[in-house]
Parts: C-alpha cells; sequence; structure tokens
C-alpha cells in the first residue's frame, strides 16, 4: 500500500511552512498502485495553481515573476504543447528546432549590437546557443574561457576577475570547472572597480566580467571601460546581461541613458541574456551569445569513439525540450520591437513613480542610480524593520546585505495602476515603524544576512544546506 500523509501532521523542523499541501493532498513515496483518474489529478493541480498565483498576482512581489500576461501564456503553453514531446537532439527528425534556435539568437544577437559589431570588425560573427538558464549561459563561456586558455596559452591554473556583486553562478562555474575566482570589491558607487580589477589581472586570467544589470542593485558596471581594460589585457569580457539583456535596450530606445554594454564594445567577447524574464518566455530558457564561432566552439563537447555512435553536444544539457525553445521564439515574434517597448514603458512609469517618491523620504538612500531594479538602504533607520512592516502589508522584497537593504525590481506586475504610488505610501509608513521599532530584533535580519556578522559562517552554511534538503526532501 502507498503510503500517505498523515492527517494532522505537524511540519518538521525550521522548514515545515514549505509543506503547506501536505494536510490537504496526498503525499507519494511510492507509485501508486493504481493510477489516480486525469481528472482528480488535474483538479488538484488546478487548486494548487490558483493558490498559489493568487499570492504574485497581487503585484506586491518584487522580480520573480516576470509576467507577460496570462492570455500570453496560455498562447505560449499552446505553443509549447505542439513541440512539448520534441528533443533538440534530433534534428534530422524535426528541423524546426534548427528555425527556432537559430532565429532566437540572431534576433537577440541583433538586439544586442551584433550588426554594429560586425561592422567594425568583419571577424566578428556573433553566434550562440538556447540554455536551460542563466547560470547555464554564465557558466558555458567559464568553460569556453579555461579552454581556450589552456589551448592558446597554456594556462592550467586559469583564474577569472570579477566584481564582488556579479551574480553567483560566476562562483558556481568555478566551482565546477576548477577557475580560481579573484572578487573584487565595487566602489563606493556600487560599480565595478575598474582599476582594482586591473591590479588583479595576472598571467593566468582567462577572462573577466561585468553585469548589465548586476542582481543586487540594478546597476550597469561600467562596461566600455571593461572593454578597453580587455583589450589592454589580451583576456576576454563576459557581460552578464541575464538581468537586463531583453530590457535595457528597449529603455535606452525610450530615451533613458543607457551607457553602452553590448558587442558594440570591442572588448565584450560573450554575454549572457534571460529570455524567460523581460523576453517573456517560459521559464527555463536564456541565450548565451559569443562574439565569434571559434570563441563558441570551446563549449562544446564531442565525443567520436563511444559504442553509441558519434556524440555531440553543443550545451550542459543534452536532451532539450523544444516546446520550451518554440514557445520562446512564439514570445518574440508575436511581441515584436512594438511589444517590447510597450511593456518597457509601463515599467519605466512605475519605476520612476517609486524612484521619485523614495527620494522624497528622508531616511532612505537609493543604491546608485537604476533603472527597473531599484536597491534601497538607510543609515538613519533600521531597514530590516521597514521590511518587517512591509512584509505585514503583503509585500515580499529582495533582501540585501553589505549593506543591509532590500530592492523592488519592477515588472509588469508592479503596472497595475495605483500599485506604485501604494508602495512609496507603505515604505514610508514603514520607515515610521521603523523610528520606534519593537524591541524584539527584525525578523528580515535572517533574510538580509544583517545578523551573519554575529554568526559563524559554517552554521549560516549548514543552514542554507538545510534549506536545500527540505526542498527536495518528503514532507
Amino acid at each position: 500500500m502507498p503510503k500517505e500523509s498523515k492527517k494532522n501532521q505537524e511540519p518538521s523542523g525550521p522548514f515545515g511552512d514549505m509543506f503547506p499541501y501536505r494536510e490537504s493532498f496526498e503525499t507519494f513515496h511510492e507509485l501508486p498502485s493504481k493510477g489516480r483518474p486525469p481528472e482528480e489529478v488535474m483538479r488538484k493541480l488546478r487548486k494548487i495553481a490558483h493558490q498559489e498565483d493568487a499570492r504574485w498576482q497581487t503585484g506586491q512581489i518584487s522580480g520573480t515573476y516576470f509576467h507577460g500576461g496570462m492570455e500570453h501564456y496560455a498562447f505560449l503553453n499552446r505553443v509549447f504543447a505542439l513541440f512539448s514531446h520534441v528533443n533538440l537532439l534530433h534534428r534530422d527528425m524535426c528541423p524546426s528546432g534548427t528555425k527556432f534556435e537559430g532565429e532566437i539568437i540572431a534576433m537577440t544577437a541583433r538586439m544586442l549590437g551584433a550588426e554594429l559589431a560586425r561592422e567594425q570588425d568583419p571577424q566578428a560573427d556573433v553566434c550562440g546557443a538556447i540554455t536551460s538558464g542563466g547560470t547555464e549561459s554564465v557558466i558555458l563561456p567559464m568553460l569556453a574561457y579555461r579552454e581556450k586558455g589552456r589551448a592558446e596559452r597554456g594556462i592550467t591554473a586559469p583564474e577569472m576577475v570579477v566584481p564582488e556583486t556579479i551574480h553567483p553562478a560566476f562562483s558556481k562555474g568555478a566551482h565546477f570547472f576548477g577557475i580560481k575566482l579573484i572578487r573584487v570589491p565595487v566602489g563606493a558607487d556600487y560599480l565595478a572597480n575598474v582599476d582594482a580589477m586591473r591590479r588583479a589581472i595576472g598571467p593566468n586570467t582567462i577572462a573577466i566580467a561585468g553585469s548589465a544589470a548586476n542582481f543586487p542593485h540594478g546597476l550597469i558596471d561600467p562596461i566600455e571601460k571593461l572593454s578597453e581594460l580587455a583589450l589592454e589585457t589580451g583576456v576576454g569580457l563576459h557581460v552578464d546581461s541575464c538581468f537586463g539583456g531583453f530590457i535595457l535596450p528597449w529603455i535606452a530606445k525610450l530615451g533613458y541613458d543607457v551607457p553602452a554594454f553590448d558587442f558594440r564594445l570591442p572588448g565584450v567577447t560573450s554575454m549572457s541574456c534571460d529570455t524567460h524574464k523581460w523576453a517573456y518566455g517560459l521559464k527555463g530558457a536564456s541565450v548565451v551569445l559569443y562574439r565569434n564561432r571559434a570563441l563558441r566552439r570551446h563549449m562544446y563537447f564531442t565525443m567520436n569513439d563511444w559504442q553509441g555512435g558519434l556524440y555531440a553536444a553543443p550545451t550542459v544539457a543534452g536532451t532539450r525540450s523544444e516546446g520550451i525553445v518554440a514557445s520562446t521564439w512564439a514570445a518574440m515574434v508575436t511581441l515584436g520591437e512594438e511589444g517590447y517597448l510597450k511593456a518597457t514603458r509601463r515599467i519605466m512609469k512605475a519605476a520612476d513613480t517609486i524612484k521619485s517618491g523614495i527620494a522624497k523620504i528622508p531616511e532612505l538612500k537609493i543604491i546608485g542610480k537604476p533603472t527597473y531594479c531599484i536597491g534601497i538602504t538607510s543609515d538613519k533607520v533600521d531597514i530590516r524593520h521597514v521590511n518587517d512592516f512591509l512584509v505585514e502589508r503583503g509585500w515580499r522584497l529582495n533582501g540585501l546585505q553589505r549593506p543591509a537593504g532590500f530592492h523592488m525590481c519592477v515588472t509588469l506586475l508592479q503596472t497595475i495602476p495605483g500599485l506604485a504610488a501604494r508602495f512609496v505610501r507603505d515604505i514610508a509608513a514603514g520607515v515610521e515603524y521603523a523610528r520606534n521599532p519593537p524591541a524584539t530584533p527584525a525578523r528580515s535580519g535572517a533574510m538580509y544576512a544583517g545578523s551573519a556578522s554575529s554568526l559563524d559562517p559554517s552554521m549560516v552554511d549548514e543552514l542554507m544546506m538545510a534549506y536545500l534538503d527540505a526542498s527536495t526532501d518528503l514532507p
């Protein structure tokens, strides 16, 4: 008999609230002896989806759901269904995969300066691949630079120099591929410190990197100066634009001041750009781009002596879903430049409302000069208590550390009429609350790791490991 959830079972451990369905839904510890009717399964799944959708559809959430509208995603799901059974490996059977992937890469490359790059340098031929998400689009270039450094310069102890605000995917890639990641402190403006990065470059440096924009504060590193540094030192430059690649070009077209960050700069040799964010495609898909085909080849894997025949794969994954790629292609061609500009105009109107409102609250500081993602800190009140207040008002924001703060990443969800203004009112009320907070520590402390300075780092790591255990274990 299948073991099912016990009624009235108490949540176990500090992450018990991760299992809200243990009381109302069956828990399967093994395959049921007899399959459940599809109608019953769908009924339960619809209930779960409805409960979870209701939370983020309020718009009181930072980033996370880069949502293009329920009708848009219903359309993408129909497209996905047409190709959900197709593996991109089998191009002989389904050559449509070549059409979809090639056109997505071409459209993204052109958006990110490929044509201007070719005008400046006939050798430039921006190319790439579709990956499973931003992390894979970051670690594949790291592999490519490692292999290139080994083949062309004999580097056996590769190093990569990055600003400390760079995404943790770089640390993950360094861990996977045996690369020493040198994380350089940012300047007082929270941007990559180019001079400090120059000093960190040595004979084993295979590449440097910058963000456009970075996740913590939504700021664009000085990519033009990093491009000059890359050319000066003869190393690669990866621009991580997973968080901004599909919105910054449209923000610039709307007349905002957006510095060059893409292949228009001659030192930029690779980029990552997520389509499952501002391109409003399905999760998970991203584009990794290279300045030329020779560099892209260093990320490939081939094997010519396997009993099963010749094996070749462009990315980490072997099997890749054509459903994801086809629906991404459909999102891009149905929205077009007009659709992306229209969405971006709405987003920036909401972001401008939030930025101008926060600027009038003297206790708060906006970190740097952001566009759509607004980092907020304070040296007047405990920002963790401000967040506690906002949580009580139904908001879910992204916590920051060094300095303690949070950010609001504005998406189409925050363009609900009146929502941006309500956020400003609530954050102002939160500041008043934080002026005279309860004697107890702020509940948001762990979120920011503001208390991490008083904890042994190993304890913090153990807590994070326990969280990962809880996210995959049975309730």
